[in-house]
């Protein structure tokens, strides 16, 4: 089976627990407003790779993992191609390698019956998912990624009522999803499943160049960092310092 690949890094410390592989997808239907790799977004572009081709390349690093590393599948947005990430998880978890996926949830559509099925074969391969929550308010969701949020919001709670290892990523972006009471409203949701971690992602503007070079609009341009202060206190409202 063959995926189109955006990029493959071999030493990633910050998709999931210690040392990973991380396989970036090709493709993604969100536009966020604060992505930094808008390059990922183009369905059908990307490299073509074979799941044995990569996993071959993945099985090299497998003494660099440890117990708590592995290998990371994100985007872009994996799940647009959740056929062959399935495979290639399959592949992995058969030699004793630890999976994570790092999705949206976008593409879980739990009214439709193949959707739900075709998570639910990928499930048995992943050991833990990291879930990105942009926005907890449906119409703020849409103005920030272009998308709703149901689909994210029911696929957390489905995840959860499974007894998965879930971790919920949230980036904090200044004037847009740093207000107290989105905050609290996300932290009220939060304790409705069952999270391992909450991960705070200070947005950063290391991407913009990307947008530059693409001939893009950047549609943050101006907007800096979050202080140390707004990034501790939106730890505390979401429960990850006390």
């Amino acid at each position: 089976m063959v995926g189109k690949i955006h990029s493959v890094f071999s030493g990633g410390t910050v998709d999931g627990p210690g040392i990973r592989f991380v396989v970036f997808m090709q493709g993604c239907p969100l536009r966020c407003k604060y992505c930094h790799n808008p390059d990922s977004w183009k369905v059908g572009a990307g490299e073509e790779r074979s799941v044995y081709d990569l996993v071959s390349e993945i099985v090299r690093y497998k003494n660099y993992y440890g117990q708590k590393g592995g290998v990371t599948v994100s985007g872009g947005e994996p799940l647009l191609q959740i056929d062959f990430v399935t495979e290639l998880l399959k592949e992995v978890k058969s030699r004793g390698i630890n999976t994570a996926v790092d999705t949206s949830g976008f593409t879980f559509n739990l009214s439709d019956s193949e959707s739900v099925k075709k998570h639910e074969i990928l499930d048995e391969f992943v050991d833990l998912y990291l879930l990105d929550i942009k926005h907890i308010d449906d119409e703020s969701h849409k103005s920030l990624t272009g998308v709703h949020n149901q689909n994210t919001l029911n696929y957390a709670k489905w995840l959860s009522s499974r007894g998965k290892r879930i971790w919920i990523r949230h980036v904090l972006v200044p004037g847009l999803t740093d207000d107290d009471e989105s905050l609290s409203k996300l932290s009220e949701f939060i304790k409705t499943i069952n999270v391992e971690k909450i991960e705070v992602l200070p947005y950063h503007t290391m991407g913009e160049v990307k947008y530059q070079n693409l001939g893009i609009d950047y549609p943050l341009k101006g907007v800096e960092p979050p202080s140390k202060e707004v990034i501790e206190k939106a730890k505390r409202i979401l429960g990850v310092i006390k």
